[in-house]
Order: structure tokens, then sequence, then C-alpha cells
């Protein structure tokens, strides 16, 4: 994961320095998370890593896709990827982009991973308890991990609380082992 962050990051950056510049982070955040959709697709995928296709028939099939929600620059930006190899990444820099967007509007993602789902009142108490924390505002989103067994952890940022029952017990294990 960190290695696929590190490769994703100069992406992101540029592209958010881009849409910076022309007034446009709300649709360069959707064009990034088209072109992540399509990019995870699990027959794309077998495309992708398939090495008798050439960058620009990878790239031409993106576009093809993505049709008009594509524009010159969009388009370029697949081209660039695909060039580079890099198609894979692009579920990565459309998190990272988000990211960035959301800091330069003055508001953190997070994300609430419970065992169980949460309500519309609990989901709301967490935002404005991580709303005070951070003083920022936030954009909370919500998922189900059955494998926690319960409670739940909140990332935002480089925030992370873990208040699930598997990570009470990892940390009760790692007490008793020193």
């Amino acid at each position: 994961m960190a290695e696929l962050t590190t490769i994703a990051r100069p992406y992101a950056q540029a592209i958010f320095e881009l849409a910076r510049e022309q007034d446009r982070l709300a649709p360069w955040s959707e064009t990034l998370n088209l072109l992540a959709a399509i990019a995870v697709d699990p027959q794309l995928g077998a495309l992708i890593d398939n090495p008798r296709l050439t960058e620009s028939q990878l790239a031409d099939l993106f576009v093809e896709i993505a049709g008009d929600a594509l524009d010159d620059t969009g388009r370029n930006t697949v081209r660039l990827l695909a060039h580079n190899r890099r198609l894979t990444t692009l579920p990565e820099i459309a998190r990272l982009y988000d990211q960035m967007r959301s800091e330069a509007e003055g508001a953190v993602q997070a994300e609430l991973i419970s065992a169980q789902p949460v309500s519309d009142a609990q989901a709301r108490a967490v935002s404005e308890a991580l709303k005070r924390r951070l003083g920022r505002e936030v954009q909370l989103e919500s998922r189900v991990d059955e494998t926690l067994l319960g409670g739940a952890v909140i990332r935002a940022g480089d925030l992370v609380i873990d208040g699930s029952v598997r990570g009470r017990l990892a940390r009760l294990g790692s007490a008793l082992s020193h």
C-alpha cells in the first residue's frame, strides 16, 4: 500500500495543482473517480495486465469507456498513465486527490468502519466529535467490515482511532507479552 501511495502521489499532486489553477476541483474529482471505477473493473483489470496490449490501446480503451466524461486534459492524463503503465494506480490517485481537495476546501474526509451498520444519528455524532477534535468540517463515509467482531475504526487523514474489538485484543496481547 505504501508503495502504491508513493507512486500515485506525484500524479495526484500534479492533477490537483492543475485543477486548482483551472478552478475545477470538483469536476476533476468526478473524472478521477470515474477513471478509478473503470480501472477496478475485473474484466478490464485482466486487459490492463495483458502484455499484448500496447499503452496506446489501453489508453484508447479507457477513453472510449469514459466517453464524453473526459475532456482533452482528461484524455491526455489517461494517455500519460497508460504510457507509464500506471493505470492501476487510478484508485489511489483519486483517493489522494480527494484528500488534497478536502484539505484545500477546509474539510477532511473520514471513514467510519464498523462491525455493524451505524445509524444516521451515530454517524452524525462521530462526525461532530471529529469536527471538534480536528477543527475542520468532516465528510464521513461509513462502511461495514464484519471481520472487526465489534466496535469501529475511524480514519481521518493521518488520524486512526481503533476502537474495534480486534484492535483492543491486539493491544491487550501486546501488553501481556511485554
